[in-house]
């Protein structure tokens, strides 16, 4: 496929991107957790969407609405959602998000949607309990509702994860034992204590750790960063106070290893303190050079913004998506579809070794 003007690792379907994109488990996504029941997930696939009785010549309307606007990982999401709208004659893509980490500001944004008639809402909730009835509402309308990163959510049509969640986590887990040397006390971060992929992951991370590495520790609560590196930052500092023999922490959000790698280098503990977790590049190169930061790990937010509206446009047309399926991405070549849940294999580690092969 034809490489995206700015280097995007996405892959169309009429040629093939020469990036390579390497992915990791479903996330919250996950194929084994939280999928229900197909017939009960689809039970309105048998009526007719709004999108499937239009007759106007009209574009189609494919909505994302994010958890929050201006951040490096849902900018590169952005880039994803207006390729598929570029590469599909007849469909109008854009992302919409709250300015702020609020879930009663994204449940708002989807209110917007609803009301504005749109054909399709994509969504990656900041807390899934809370956009339940908002999105029951709006397939009630007759919108198309995908999710990401919500893989409990029962009202979409399906949920697509860049992995499973459960895996990630104990990759996650693996990666930060092996920089600690399988022994000595950790914390973890999510980014809110109600952000269902995150907390997958540290779950599974901690059981994992407990089962596997004996010799290390977990220490302190789960602590939350609000998606905010300041916070993250801050957080890290009350934990060095804390626990003076801390070796290692996990992060979630994509801003908490960059808050944290800030309080380590400051603290000029770069070879004492481990620290693994999701990020991007762009936001976390310096922090991985000074060594600040160890390993981060991601799937590529553009493919799975694309993923996203692959799935919803399925959908509006009719069509149901199965397992061995090819959505004609990287990583997501060969899904695997559990009830609702469709489940990818996109993860990517980073270190300083493969940091310049993923500009984004």
């Amino acid at each position: 496929m034809k490489r995206m003007k700015d280097n995007s690792l996405l892959r169309r379907p009429a040629a093939i991107f020469g990036v390579l994109v390497a992915f990791m488990l479903v996330a919250a996504s996950c194929g084994s957790s939280g999928g229900t029941d197909t017939t009960e997930a689809n039970d309105s696939d048998s009526e007719t969407t709004k999108a499937e009785g239009e007759a106007s010549g009209e574009d189609l309307e494919f909505a994302t609405v994010v958890k929050l606007t201006g951040v490096a990982w849902f900018d590169r999401m952005e880039e994803g959602v207006n390729d598929f709208g570029e590469d599909n004659e007849g469909i109008s893509t854009f992302q919409q998000g709250p300015a702020e980490s609020d879930a009663a500001l994204q449940v708002q944004v989807i209110e917007d949607l609803i009301a504005r008639d749109v054909d399709v809402i994509n969504v990656v909730p900041f807390q899934p309990d809370t956009v339940e009835p908002v999105l029951k509402k709006a397939r009630d309308a007759g919108i198309v509702v995908i999710g990401h990163e919500g893989a409990s959510l029962e009202n979409v049509d399906y949920d697509i994860e860049a992995f499973d969640n459960a895996a990630y986590g104990r990759h996650l887990m693996d990666e930060l034992a092996k920089e600690m040397g399988e022994t000595g006390e950790y914390a973890v971060f999510v980014g809110s204590l109600t952000s269902e992929t995150h907390n997958i992951w540290v779950d599974s991370a901690i059981e994992h750790q407990k089962e596997t590495y004996p010799d290390m520790t977990w220490v302190g609560d789960k602590v939350e960063s609000t998606d905010d590196a300041d916070v993250a930052y801050t957080r890290t500092q009350e934990l060095l106070a804390a626990f003076p023999n801390l070796k290692g922490i996990q992060g979630s959000s994509s801003l908490d290893v960059v808050g944290v790698g800030q309080a380590i280098d400051e603290a000029g503990l770069q070879d004492n303190i481990a620290v693994v977790g999701t990020s991007v590049p762009s936001i976390s190169t310096d922090l991985l050079e000074t060594g600040a930061i160890d390993l981060i790990s991601f799937w590529d937010p553009a493919l799975a913004g694309y993923a996203m509206n692959s799935v919803a446009k399925m959908v509006v047309e009719g069509e149901t998506p199965e397992s061995g399926m090819d959505l004609g991405l990287e990583g997501y070549d060969n899904i695997v579809v559990e009830g609702s849940v469709i489940s990818g294999s996109a993860w990517i580690d980073v270190t300083t070794e493969n940091v310049d092969d993923y500009p984004f």
